[in-house]
């Protein structure tokens, strides 16, 4: 593969860091903390009027027809100032998903949520569910038209989204469809990082199909392999950013007359997480890759999940290890990304689950 960033991913990566600079400060992310709603109005229409939004969006729907490549560096800065706006899901999934597979109608949806007019959002995660490629919501057709029964749990920004995209399944078969919240019961959950998710309940809701039934394994599976790349690629600018932080305190904070990163314990744990990063760098940049080449990418986007869930537990303890008192202070930055560390690696769930995905995925792969 080639490691060499293209120039629309340094010039998006730059753009989206200037933007967050200049805009999510500490002070910013100590009233986020404290707000009813944990979302960045200013940052989104920022965002939104320089470009951002749109760039990595098909021609078709008024981006400059990039892709998973460019769109990580996107998510890798917000990761990195833990910007609270739903870039990934409006933008990555929500508005990629319908313009590659939507009709007319719904790829006007995306242009509009690409210049910002509107989120979208998608219900991927069902309780106790552990293969989101069989969903158990259930739909219908009736007199032409599709109704969903079912519930899904975590959906990020359900509140505000225009409309949701919605797995379900179809006589055994998985179709994916839009939802308009109003429809449906949305009642708000509590995560660690406080971002804005929705429980969301079905019952004989209306729906709009996405594509057919037939191909809709393969846009399930297109939702997924988004979702799980773009959540590897904000843990991975979020861990990037605390190991720097943890760098600096250690660096400066003195014990016994000397900076406590000289201390072996923590110069050791200090060198574990830098690999650990590094590790997650280049799972994110080859699945990104493979993707971005149309390459089979399943195993590269496992194992960037699971990197990025594992290794972030252990860096995000770390961060937090080595401030000692301050690292548990609410009004200390470095809680902002341990609480942001746990919610990427909780919603890209445990290792064992990793672990079995890879497994499944090499037994099925010709030797």
């Amino acid at each position: 593969m080639d490691f060499t960033p293209t120039e629309a991913q340094l010039d998006l990566g730059r753009l989206t860091g200037e933007v967050c600079g200049k805009l999510v400060t500490a002070d910013r992310l100590r009233e986020l903390d404290t707000a009813a709603e944990r979302f960045d109005e200013a940052l989104w229409s920022s965002l939104a009027e320089t470009g951002v939004l749109a760039a990595a969006l098909p021609e078709t729907v008024g981006g400059n027809d990039f892709g998973a490549l460019e769109q990580t560096a996107v998510l890798r800065e917000l990761g990195k100032y833990v910007a609270a706006v739903p870039y990934l899901w409006s933008i990555v999934v929500g508005a990629g998903a319908l313009a590659k597979f939507g009709d007319a109608a719904q790829q006007d949806r995306a242009t509009r949520a690409g210049a910002g007019q509107v989120i979208l959002t998608a219900a991927l995660t069902e309780e106790h569910n552990w293969e989101p490629a069989r969903p158990t919501t259930t739909a219908v057709e009736v007199d032409g038209s599709w109704r969903l029964t079912g519930a899904k749990t975590t959906v990020p920004f359900a509140n505000r989204a225009d409309r949701i995209l919605v797995p379900a399944t179809v006589a055994g078969v998985a179709a994916v469809f839009l939802v308009d919240p109003a429809a449906a019961t949305v009642t708000a959950q509590q995560v660690v990082d406080r971002t804005p998710e929705y429980a969301v309940e079905l019952t004989d809701t209306p729906a709009e199909l996405i594509g057919t039934v037939e191909n809709g394994a393969e846009i399930l599976d297109w939702l997924l392999t988004r979702a799980w790349l773009g959540l590897s690629a904000l843990q991975l600018g979020t861990l990037e950013r605390a190991l720097d932080l943890v760098a600096e305190y250690a660096r400066e904070r003195e014990q016994f007359g000397k900076a406590v990163g000289s201390f072996q314990a923590v110069a050791q744990r200090l060198a574990d997480a830098y690999i650990d990063v590094q590790g997650l760098r280049l799972a994110v940049t080859q699945a990104a890759w493979q993707i971005s080449e149309d390459l089979p990418s399943a195993e590269a986007v496992h194992t960037a999940k699971f990197w990025a869930a594992d290794a972030g537990h252990r860096v995000a303890h770390t961060v937090v290890h080595v401030h000692g008192g301050v690292g548990i202070d609410r009004d200390h930055i470095v809680h902002n990304y341990f609480t942001a560390a746990k919610h990427n690696e909780f919603a890209l769930g445990g290792g064992t689950d990793h672990l079995r995905a890879l497994g499944a995925l090499l037994a099925a792969t010709p030797s």
